[in-house]
């Protein structure tokens, strides 16, 4: 029996395939390979380049991998990209995510794991954190289209079929074994254009907004360690493995940086200093946004390790380096 782990040579992807290889599991990667790398795919894990898109493909890798999960982490993720073109984000993450699942039970898969985002909440009425009852007020065509594929994973409940949505906040880091790390060219996550402007990689970076209702003027966000986010996901697929029925969790930790705050661990960190322009705000930025994780805690018995600000920054760096003497960026 197999995991099938859609999107696995992506940023997540690769770690999520690292963590199930490291746990035993016969692992199979389906990827496009548009933005991922064969490269970062774990050797021991069979990648197969095909898009999700194609039912009747992904229907033959099923079947033929004796696949008994599947992890979906396939699709588009920019905020200010899915502003421009909504329709390729619809079509990548909501109708391509409908084939998948639809593809999934008619093959007999009844455990999926679902890559959401914290974006489907757009911004809360106050400054606590988010938890999973909060109201759902998207702002962005990215948001809408992780929010319609969860809504279309509910109503799978009328087969046999059961999933977890796992509604992510800002992924950073690298793994701290130095196998894989986000190698996306042009890439636009902060402490990825940070790490990459310390290192000369970029000329500056930019401050979208520094006028916010915040203590410093800038955006607040609850950044997770990759490592602990795949660590969530494999506690998952633990979970509806022993019969857990369907449900949806935050990953975060619960405590936000600013900014500007983020900016200052990466000098702090890599010793370096480096020029940030300050611009105006973006269309779709959500003004704080800080993860309560009590249910992945409680329900999945997720146990984060990497809840540190500095190790995040310092592991994203150190695959700047690796990236560097790759020759890749």
């Amino acid at each position: 029996m197999a995991v099938l782990v859609t999107g696995g040579a992506g940023y997540i992807g690769s770690h999520m395939v690292w963590a199930l290889v490291d746990a035993g599991e016969d692992v199979v990667v389906v990827d496009r390979l548009s933005s991922g790398f064969g490269w970062a795919v774990a050797p021991e894990a069979k990648l197969v380049e095909a898009d999700i898109a194609d039912c009747d493909a992904i229907a033959t890798i099923i079947r033929t991998h004796d696949v008994e999960s599947i992890i979906h982490f396939a699709g588009s993720i920019s905020v200010p990209e899915s502003l421009v073109d909504p329709m390729a984000y619809y079509q990548n993450n909501t109708v391509n995510s409908h084939g998948l699942i639809r593809t999934a039970i008619a093959t007999g898969v009844k455990t999926f794991v679902f890559s959401s985002t914290a974006a489907v909440y757009g911004t809360p009425d106050d400054d606590t954190p988010i938890t999973e009852s909060a109201p759902l007020r998207p702002q962005s065509p990215y948001g809408t289209s992780k929010l319609m594929t969860e809504m279309m994973l509910a109503d799978a409940a009328a087969h046999d079929f059961r999933y977890v949505a796992l509604r992510y906040f800002n992924v950073s880091g690298a793994d701290p074994l130095g196998r894989t790390g986000q190698s996306t060219v042009g890439a636009i996550n902060l402490i990825k254009v940070a790490t990459e402007t310390a290192l000369g990689k970029r000329d500056a970076i930019e401050i979208f907004g520094t006028d916010y209702p915040t203590r410093d003027g800038t955006c607040i966000r609850d950044f997770i360690h990759v490592t602990d986010l795949v660590a969530a996901h494999v506690d998952a697929l633990g979970y509806l493995r022993d019969g857990g029925q369907s449900l949806v969790a935050n990953c975060g930790y619960g405590r936000g940086y600013t900014i500007r705050e983020v900016l200052e661990a990466v000098r702090r960190v890599s010793g370096r200093d480096f020029e940030v322009r300050q611009g105006a705000r973006r269309d779709g930025d959500i003004i704080t946004s800080i993860a309560d994780s009590t249910r992945a805690r409680q329900l999945l018995d997720w146990q984060p390790r990497h809840d540190d600000l500095d190790e995040i920054v310092r592991s994203a760096l150190a695959w700047e380096e690796h990236l560097r003497r790759r020759n890749h960026i």
